[in-house]
């Protein structure tokens, strides 16, 4: 584990968790993607009144960096304000089996002074769908 890798995106969460837009849940949460070239993308989780259209930490972050052109990413934090700590949900789990398969992902806890949890993708969902079209 590459712990300072880890210190750093856990601090670009914990900052990103700090613009969060949770009017409903009160509950902030930040995301933050390590690119394969040392860049850091980081984001929040916006909510919306109607449930299905809020928008985790970690899809944000993951949206703002593909959509700046990056493709090969290395490590995620994501943080939350509670304990036990939240993973990312099934909709984040599979945008990362596509889009970051390789990628460590560190789990911690914004209030609770507690270690990171480390997971790889196949433990948060094994048997993904990861293959894009044209990356066969």
């Amino acid at each position: 584990m590459d712990e300072k890798k880890r210190d750093r995106l856990i601090e670009a969460a914990l900052d990103a968790a700090e613009r969060a837009v949770a009017p409903y849940s009160g509950l902030h949460i930040g995301a933050a993607f390590e690119t394969s070239d040392g860049q850091v993308i980081a984001g929040a989780n916006v909510e919306s009144a109607s449930y299905g259209l809020t928008c985790c930490a970690e899809r944000v972050a993951l949206f703002k960096a593909l959509t700046d052109g990056h493709r090969d990413f290395t490590a995620i934090a994501l943080v939350s304000p509670t304990d036990p700590v939240f993973k990312p949900c099934g909709a984040c789990r599979q945008l990362l089996a596509e889009y970051a398969p390789n990628a460590v992902v560190w789990c911690k806890s914004s209030t609770v002074d507690s270690p990171a949890e480390e997971y790889r993708l196949n433990e948060l969902l094994p048997a993904a769908l990861v293959s894009l079209p044209g990356s066969e």
